[in-house]
């Protein structure tokens, strides 16, 4: 197994090694098969989704403080409060309107809007979850049973999306997880980055890119105004806009809120940014070598939003808003959520303080993730985004 000796990395146990070892082995015959190099986005999508070996399809912990990283729902249950309420606003407008939520992680985010809506008496008739994962789906039923047992009967999981879907789609930190090709731009033109294997380790070597990859290059290119540096090596993925047209197919009358980390394009590609936003982590220690630790930790790009907006419009989708994470939260309902603070023991003000402060801070969850809206259909524009819409920054 490859490891890294880098002071700080955790050493994966001995199942997890193990474990390790077979999805790299599994990758090494899928690039023999391939005259010996995988693209980038191939290793990715192998490591992240093998069947039994890749991380989202295998059985470890991903999520808190036993898995490798935390999401907004596993912060606090503030995050889908505040998303129950946008989505009550969208079911209202559609009457009669269903949740879909694209993996729904532990369970806790369904669990939160739920209860949520409940309260305020906004319940769907169905919420359903779309997960790759056989795992996952366990866990999440068994969690879901245990904590709202009382409305779980709501909840279904689908293994393909319906046809034609009415009300709201969630989609958290999935983008993210979408399988990148690595590029650099060199004298000619555009060089792929290609993984193989250099004597029992994965190694990156160049090679010469596809016209596909050339020519979405090339469109950022233009699209910024001059060509990228000599030298700059950063990410594109090529199946977002894929994956957001099957989302329009999927969404027939109402809004999808997708959250994840990202900026838009010109940040992406500013020269400064050179290396690209690829990230790995693994026991919650975040770090930049996606070769190692196969198929036990997390590889996640950052998302080129202007990408995102691009695909919907070609999709036949409206933006109804995009905006950081903390402001979509203050200008959702925060406030609301919080009325009853002051009521609180003080060691229950202090814990959801901090909550709170690692959802909106900048340094924390409140610049880095962004939400943005799709809508399809006469739905209001969600009230989240009223004060403070980035759309124009696109």
């Amino acid at each position: 197994m490859q490891h890294d000796d880098r002071p700080g990395l955790p050493r994966p146990d001995a199942t997890s090694a193990e474990h390790s070892v077979r999805a790299a082995e599994f990758i090494r015959a899928r690039m023999a098969d391939s005259n010996g190099s995988l693209s980038f986005a191939e290793f990715m999508q192998h490591a992240l989704y093998a069947p039994g070996l890749g991380y989202y399809a295998a059985g470890s912990t991903k999520f808190g403080a036993d898995g490798d990283f935390v999401t907004a729902p596993e912060v606090s249950p503030v995050f889908g409060r505040v998303l129950a309420r946008q989505c009550a606003e969208v079911l209202a407008d559609v009457q009669g309107g269903a949740i879909l939520e694209y993996g729904a992680g532990s369970g806790r985010l369904p669990r939160d809007i739920l209860e949520a809506l409940a309260r305020l008496d906004a319940l769907p008739e169905r919420y359903e979850i779309l997960e790759v994962s056989a795992e996952l789906q366990e866990r999440q039923e068994r969690y879901l049973r245990a904590e709202i047992p009382e409305l779980v009967s709501r909840v279904s999981w689908l293994a393909a999306p319906p046809a034609n879907h009415t009300g709201v789609i969630i989609a958290n930190e999935v983008l993210d997880a979408l399988p990148v090709e690595r590029f650099v731009r060199g004298d000619a033109g555009i060089r792929q980055l290609r993984v193989f294997d250099d004597g029992g380790v994965f190694a990156i070597a160049e090679a010469p890119a596809s016209d596909r990859l050339s020519n979405a290059v090339r469109e950022i290119e233009a699209e910024l105004g001059q060509s990228l540096p000599v030298g700059f090596v950063s990410d594109i993925s090529l199946g977002l806009p894929g994956w957001i047209s099957a989302l329009a197919d999927t969404l027939q009358h109402g809004v999808a809120f997708l959250f994840d980390y990202g900026v838009t394009r010109r940040e992406y590609y500013a020269a400064e940014r050179s290396g690209g936003w690829l990230r790995c982590h693994f026991r919650h220690h975040a770090h930049n070598d996606p070769l190692i630790l196969t198929g036990i930790q997390d590889l996640t790009a950052w998302v080129d939003f202007n990408a995102v907006a691009e695909a919907a419009l070609s999709s036949g989708l409206d933006v109804a808003g995009y905006s950081a994470q903390a402001q979509f939260l203050m200008g959702g309902g925060l406030d609301a959520e919080m009325r009853e603070f002051a009521s609180l023991p003080l060691a229950s003000q202090l814990e959801l303080s901090g909550q709170v402060k690692t959802l909106t801070l900048p340094g924390a969850m409140g610049e880095h993730f962004k939400c943005m809206a799709l809508r399809r259909g006469d739905v209001r524009t969600p009230s989240a985004f009223c004060k403070a819409d980035r759309t124009h920054t696109l």
